[in-house]
Formats: structure tokens, sequence, C-alpha cells
């Protein structure tokens, strides 16, 4: 099974993050932000991985480093469970629908980080959190995920479908690029022999 823990314990956060790819979809996450517990349930659900995080961190200040340091660790946590990459399908797009919302989502795990999010809200907070620190969480994650990631709003009235069409479409893509190509027969999948660099 890929699978992988990290810690990362800053003087803004302490959290600590498991993962396994190839599992059934279940969550343990308590960040201290409800809206942020939910989104990564989506992520680790709709994605097939199981996910455990706790983290604790400077809320008394606001929810910004919390939030990104997620995406951080969440990031470090899932390429160290991918390894060297070898047979995985590594390219996956989806076009993920949530009543009026549509998003497309398309990503290469390229260890070439990279995020284009075209995304915009309409309303400043989305549940409790800042409509602003989405962006940084999925930048976060792809940073140390090692993926180019595109994420793009179609459409949408309703600002907690956006966001959460971004976060289920972000899973499902994982999921189609993660998978094991059986035609690769474990090669990395690249004429290079490598990813990234």
């Amino acid at each position: 099974m890929r699978k992988a823990t990290v810690k990362r314990k800053t003087k803004e956060t302490d959290i600590t993050a498991t993962i396994a790819v190839d599992g059934a979809g279940v969550c343990k996450i308590a960040t201290g932000i409800g809206f942020l517990d939910h989104m990564l349930e989506q992520l680790g659900r709709h994605g097939m991985m199981d996910i455990t995080l706790k983290a604790k961190g400077d809320l008394h200040v606001d929810q910004h480093h919390t939030t990104e340091d997620t995406g951080i660790v969440l990031g470090q946590t899932l390429a160290e469970a991918i390894g060297e990459k070898k047979g995985i399908t590594r390219y996956a797009s989806v076009f993920l629908p949530m009543d009026e919302a549509l998003t497309r989502v398309a990503l290469d795990v390229s260890g070439r980080p990279h995020l284009v999010w075209n995304v915009a809200f309409t309303r400043s907070k989305i549940g409790d959190m800042d409509s602003e620190l989405f962006r940084e969480w999925f930048h976060a994650f792809a940073q140390n995920a090692g993926l180019t990631l595109h994420v793009e709003s179609l459409y949408g009235e309703n600002n907690h479908h956006i966001v959460e069409s971004c976060y289920k479409g972000l899973a499902r893509a994982l999921r189609q690029a993660l998978e094991l190509d059986p035609r690769q027969q474990g090669r990395v999948p690249s004429t290079k022999g490598q990813i990234g660099g």
C-alpha cells in the first residue's frame, strides 16, 4: 500500500497527517476549522484515499496559517506516499458538477509544481472560512505534492457549491492520475525515465 506520514511543527502550527493512497476514503480530520474539515473529507472520500490529519494552529490570530500549512503537509505526505511514481497514470482531467456549479480540474503528477486558479467567489466567507484562503490551500498542496494543477470554475452561483466542486474535482482527478496503469508495467510514465527535475 502506498502510504506515508508527515509531521510538521512550527511556531504557528503543529500538524500530523497520514495518507493511504489505495484506501477506502476513510477520513479523520481535525483542523479546528469546520469548513476546512468538510472539504478535506471530500478530498479523501472522493479520491478513495484514507486521510488522517490533526492540526493545532494559531486560530486566535486567524485561519491563514492553519489552512496553508494543512495544504503543505498533505502535499508532502502525498508526495512521499507515491514515491518515484512508477506505474501511475500521471494525467487526469475531470468536470465536476455540483447542482448549478461546474468546475474543471486538470492535473499532471509532474514533479513541477504549478497552480492555475480561475475561481471567483461573490462572498468574503464560506462557512467560517475567508474565501481567499482556498487558493492558498490549493497552492500549498500543489507545490508540495509536485502537481501541475489547473482549477477553473466554469459557472455557478452558490459559493459553497463552487468551492466544494473544486475539492471534489481535485479528489476525482487525483484518483484517476494515481491509478496504477497495468500497461506501464511499473515504469515511470515519462520518456526521461523520471518525473520532475
